[in-house]
């Protein structure tokens, strides 16, 4: 097991979880822990959990199961769909006293209620919301969004039954009361004056002040190596990531991932075919045990034989190939207990080709320094804040071109649900939030 110290307000937090059955949304801005609380949870609990996440690469980074593997929900609208679980499945979601989700931000209320009726079916207590078992969710609805409505049909019934598609408007709130609480202390950043951007960003008010402090913070040539540029597609970071990789002399080659068992492609934690020379630069996808790096780590790559060996800031480490797990919960009849049986395994070098990375796939990481390429335009809500708060200073900020108030995107629904617990304004560390001085967002 391994030892997360916490800070005072995420052991406040932990110890409500803890000794409660209450129902918890745990928020907060980019930096301040989320991730550290949900895998101190996880670990040290006394209580059976299960942990989930709406996607596959989010439930690996959790040690969990996908929201839909664990509940046997079908893909897509759900609605009053038969969800005929299965006895093994039934004994499965009776032995939870405790649902982690993860990311739920991105779970929309459909999904939201199919969990609360899978919960009282099995468990047979359809009188009680999510059928008595007590349910913990982690995320920041500032960040990241559920995946819009596939088709006019799903719309239009999301439309008809729901204020709108986001978790916290599904029916079952209506009936179970959700304490929200948002984590304050920021350990990404330092410096107080850029925390207060950050979090004018985070929630759309961003005065002239502000936006003239980080354009000209950014307005500047960025260096030539040691940088990432964040961007808003694929196409755009591919394209940078091939085209730096083939101006380097040297033959390219290719360490292939080992995948056995239940492990689909859209899940892969990393490159199935890592494609590498020597003067790449890389990005490193997970910690490492001695310490010698983290996730989000940059260097560049020295040397390439049955290893990789990969300069960080003027040291050379060995890097070896990395499994991840992918884990399905199972019961045991014996004890009584939940069970976490490992179904697959991706084997791969924890590294991917890093002069460019996506802002969606920077989520979670952090940066000393990165270059901000925003296209024509931000197109999501949060996009600019994930962006930004990645970089843990001012001084490491670098933009393509300087931002715009259309960059600057709040989805209206978030800010109707965070208002009462999140007050930007009333923030004694956003001194350059002024109300009288907001350069909102553009008209959508």
């Amino acid at each position: 097991m391994i030892s997360v110290a916490l800070s005072p307000q995420q052991q406040e937090v932990y110890d409500l979880v803890e000794s409660t059955r209450e129902h918890v949304f745990i928020t907060g801005r980019a930096g301040t822990g989320k991730s550290t609380l949900l895998n101190h949870l996880s670990q040290v609990t006394a209580k059976q959990i299960a942990v989930c996440a709406p996607t596959g690469v989010a439930a690996l980074n959790v040690g969990g199961q996908t929201i839909h593997s664990l509940f046997r929900l079908p893909i897509g609208l759900i609605g009053t769909s038969d969800l005929n679980h299965g006895p093994d499945q039934r004994k499965i979601l009776k032995a939870i006293d405790t649902l982690v989700i993860d990311e739920i931000s991105m779970v929309n209320a459909d999904v939201m209620d199919a969990i609360d009726r899978a919960l009282r079916e099995s468990r047979q207590r359809k009188k009680e919301p999510f059928g008595g078992v007590q349910v913990i969710m982690f995320g920041d609805p500032y960040q990241l969004a559920p995946v819009p409505p596939r088709s006019l049909e799903e719309k239009s019934y999301l439309a008809d039954r729901y204020a709108s598609h986001w978790f916290f408007d599904a029916a079952v709130w209506k009936a179970a009361e959700l304490r929200t609480i948002e984590l304050t202390e920021i350990h990404r950043q330092r410096d107080d004056d850029f925390k207060a951007m950050l979090n004018a960003v985070r929630h759309g008010v961003v005065t002239p002040e502000i936006g003239a402090a980080l354009n000209a913070a950014g307005n500047r040539p960025p260096p030539d190596e040691g940088i990432i540029t964040l961007a808003t597609t694929n196409a755009r970071v591919n394209a940078i990531n091939t085209a730096r990789l083939e101006k380097l002399e040297g033959k390219t080659l290719t360490a292939e991932a080992e995948v056995s068992g239940e492990f689909g492609a859209n899940m892969f934690p990393a490159e199935e075919a890592l494609a590498l020379k020597v003067g790449a630069q890389v990005m490193f996808l997970r910690n490492d045990s001695d310490q010698r790096w983290v996730n989000g780590t940059i260097g560049h790559v020295t040397r390439i034989a049955d290893t990789v060996f990969v300069d960080i800031a003027g040291t050379e480490v060995e890097v070896h190939p990395a499994t991840w797990e992918r884990y399905k919960y199972t019961y045991s009849q014996s004890n009584d207990e939940l069970k976490r049986d490992v179904v697959a395994e991706f084997t791969q070098f924890p590294l991917r080709l890093a002069w460019a990375v996506t802002i969606h796939k920077s989520q979670g990481q952090t940066y000393e320094r990165a270059l901000i390429d925003m296209g024509a335009r931000a197109f999501a809500p949060g996009q600019t804040y994930v962006a930004l708060s990645r970089i843990t200073t001012l001084d490491g900020l670098f933009l393509t071109r300087g931002l715009r108030p259309s960059d600057i995107i709040v989805d209206p629904d978030v800010e109707r649900f965070m208002a009462p617990i999140d007050d930007p304004v009333a923030d004694p560390a956003a001194p350059y939030v002024d109300p009288a001085l907001v350069s909102a967002a553009e008209p959508r």
